[in-house]
């Protein structure tokens, strides 16, 4: 009975053994089919036509403008993706199949700082040197502590699963740490540390990589311009763009409500998007008060010192305003575009914040162009209720407008303005008009004092401005000074396709 007992154990074992290695024999198998099926597509889409995936669906085929979209080429065209994940296991797989031999040198967490367009160029740069270095990146957190004290959330703005899916073939997303990891998070362990400002790339590998080998986990707290404009390698460069034109896509509510506000506009003929910077923040921190009364400067200067983080606090207004460092007043842009032969009969979307000084400071640019409209004019309250108090989903919103406009004009050159100023130059040298402020002043100046007749304002301001509408130009370059270079989102000129520029409108 012992000898019957034990043959038939032994017959258990050997039934158990080869199920264990049928199993294993299956599933090395689907992994080298999967594996196959990726060098497959890679291969296919060499030869194939390379497009990027996941532009804004606001964009239309009927956009002139859209057609040169399918004529960008970056350096590593997106391939066909692996299904969704069903947990960190499988993903981390999917990564390995998809990216090929990955060695992952740890985990990046960033926390990014500012508005919208601060962010998304952070973000931009942030998945670049995730790449890298070969990290793992945490889906980047944002700011919700500036002025504007945003509670939203990265997938609150843009399609989070795009993004981790789009970039697989380049870098490893996670929308969270390991369990392992996390804890220590939540102890308040992470090695936590803000780059050097315009850094080049082997900065990161000789300084950041090292922590993150060491700490296995390195959080990253301040990331606006932490990354240079120039010198660096060209396939850093296009995934730079890659990222910004084609990952960071925003979320489905915010796009179909920008469809809706195009097609409201486009409805009723041309329309101009007129970013007119003049709202609270702005010249509180600027230390611009052109036109505004002494009870006006006083808040503003109060505002000023509430923040202990804006450093500049005694501003000379007159003196900054003639160095072109203020943003134009909403009387001085009236001018500027009835000089610049802007028809009163065009649309102007506003796209901005509240205006500080409200219908007063208004009036006259109202005047000059009666078809003055904004989100909030063309919507009805509840298509907005849902964006109240999170003001970078409303910038958002105006930068999908600002991206389909005839032709968009910045009274300042902020994030927003720098950042839509190099995406329509990506898509084909959107009419974008950049103002020059230093000299704007001056004949202003001139034409309100009686020196200069209205025929020579004119003339002076359309003659200054004709090869300041977003033509193709090289990226200006000065070393040891980066913050006075020109910004790399606002021209990056290796992702451009050469062009001969045309007018997008004779306005």
């Amino acid at each position: 009975m012992g000898v019957m007992k034990g043959g038939g154990g032994e017959r258990v074992e050997k039934l158990k053994y080869s199920r264990m290695k049928l199993w294993m024999i299956r599933a090395t198998t689907s992994v080298l089919l999967w594996t196959c099926v990726v060098q497959l597509t890679a291969v296919g889409e060499t030869w194939g036509p390379r497009v990027l995936k996941g532009w804004p669906s606001c964009f239309t085929h009927q956009d002139s403008s859209f057609s040169v979209i399918e004529d960008k080429v970056l350096s590593v065209p997106a391939r066909v993706l692996p299904p969704k994940k069903f947990g960190y296991e499988i993903d981390m797989i999917f990564s390995l199949l998809t990216i090929g031999v990955y060695k992952n040198n740890g985990y990046l967490m960033v926390s990014c700082n500012g508005g919208l367009n601060q962010m998304r160029a952070a973000i931009c740069d942030m998945v670049t040197i995730a790449r890298y270095l070969n990290v793992t990146l945490i889906v980047p957190e944002l700011d919700k502590t500036s002025f504007w004290a945003d509670p939203s959330e990265f997938q609150d703005i843009f399609d989070v699963d795009h993004f981790i899916t789009s970039l697989r073939d380049e870098v490893r997303i996670l929308k969270e740490l390991p369990p392992r990891l996390k804890r220590r998070v939540e102890t308040g362990t992470v090695y936590s540390m803000p780059p050097i400002s315009w850094s080049d790339i082997l900065y990161y590998r000789n300084q950041i990589l090292p922590l993150i080998r060491k700490y296995k986990v390195v959080h990253l707290n301040r990331t606006d311009t932490r990354l240079a404009n120039n010198g660096q390698p060209l396939d850093i460069q296009k995934l730079r763009c890659r990222v910004n034109f084609s990952a960071l896509r925003f979320t489905s509510q915010i796009e179909d409500l920008g469809k809706r506000v195009i097609k409201l506009l486009r409805q009723n003929g041309p329309f101009i998007v007129l970013h007119l910077r003049y709202e609270m923040d702005m010249l509180a921190f600027s230390g611009c008060t052109q036109g505004c009364n002494n009870e006006e400067v006083e808040e503003l200067t109060r505002m000023r010192y509430a923040y202990p983080w804006w450093k500049e606090k005694i501003i000379n207004s007159d003196l900054k305003r003639k160095d072109g460092l203020c943003p134009l007043t909403p009387e001085e842009t009236a001018l500027i575009l009835r000089a610049l032969d802007i028809e009163n009969s065009y649309q102007i979307y506003i796209a901005a914040g509240e205006i500080y000084g409200g219908n007063r400071r208004m009036a006259s640019l109202a005047s000059a162009y009666p078809k003055l409209v904004r989100k909030e004019t063309l919507l009805e309250p509840s298509d907005l209720g849902f964006f109240q108090n999170h003001s970078s989903q409303m910038a958002a919103l105006d930068y999908l407008v600002s991206l389909e406009s005839d032709i968009f004009i910045p009274t300042y050159d902020g994030n927003m303005a720098k950042v839509v100023e190099g995406h329509r130059r990506f898509l084909g040298y959107k009419q974008t008009i950049l103002l020059d402020r230093r000299l704007l002043v001056d004949l202003i100046d001139q034409y309100n004092s009686g020196s200069l007749s209205w025929n020579e304002f004119s003339n002076a301001v359309k003659e200054s401005h004709k090869y300041r509408k977003g033509q193709p130009t090289q990226r200006s370059v000065i070393p040891d000074r980066p913050k006075e270079e020109d910004y790399f989102y606002a021209n990056p000129e290796e992702c451009l396709k050469p062009s001969s520029y045309g007018q997008v409108s004779s306005m």
